[in-house]
């Protein structure tokens, strides 16, 4: 049963969005992809109102003092398995808000972000290129794991394959090995 809500939580994953203390550019952009225009619905995206059905939340704006306790709380009332998107300067490192007295920086001070999506504000586009690789890279199969140093000393030597000049070969036509004569 995991394997199917996870394949439904990709294929139609359902978005929350937070403004933890923005300036609204980002805002817009994140309502515009709602739009007909940018049709983020073709990918599956939805936007719900409740963190109890959401499965990605976008958080827009350096995270404040304020609002960290709120934006934790909401983060802990998604489902399994949930993902953080940073949208915008701000969200990413502070922004221009960064260092005052009021905030305490990117969103990744407060939960583990999963996305990053830099710009001041970001483009619809980048916004939509974002969520979709994150998507995307959640639904590739994990990589096998590297051999540690130990494990490779131990392992017998690979066969040493040496490169046979054409011309010395023994299946070689008889007009190159003339030649190489």
């Amino acid at each position: 049963m995991t394997n199917l809500a996870m394949w439904a939580r990709l294929k139609s994953p359902w978005v929350i969005h937070f403004n933890s203390g923005a300036c609204n550019g980002c805002d817009i952009e994140v309502v515009a992809l709602l739009t007909p225009r940018y049709d983020v619905e073709r990918f599956g995206i939805k936007l719900e109102p409740s963190p109890r059905h959401a499965d990605v939340l976008l958080v827009t704006g350096s995270v404040t003092k304020q609002c960290a306790d709120r934006l934790k709380r909401i983060y802990d009332q998604m489902p399994q398995p949930k993902f953080v998107v940073a949208i915008g300067a701000c969200a990413c490192s502070g922004g221009v808000f960064q260092g005052t007295y009021g905030t305490l920086g990117g969103v990744d001070k407060v939960l583990p972000v999963n996305a990053y999506i830099p710009g001041c504000p970001p483009r619809p586009e980048a916004i939509i290129d974002g969520v979709v690789k994150l998507l995307n890279a959640l639904a590739a199969p994990p990589a096998p794991p590297k051999a540690s140093e130990e494990e490779a000393a131990t392992e017998a030597p690979a066969e040493e394959v040496t490169e046979v000049p054409a011309e010395t070969a023994p299946d070689a036509p008889e007009e190159v090995k003339k030649d190489a004569e």
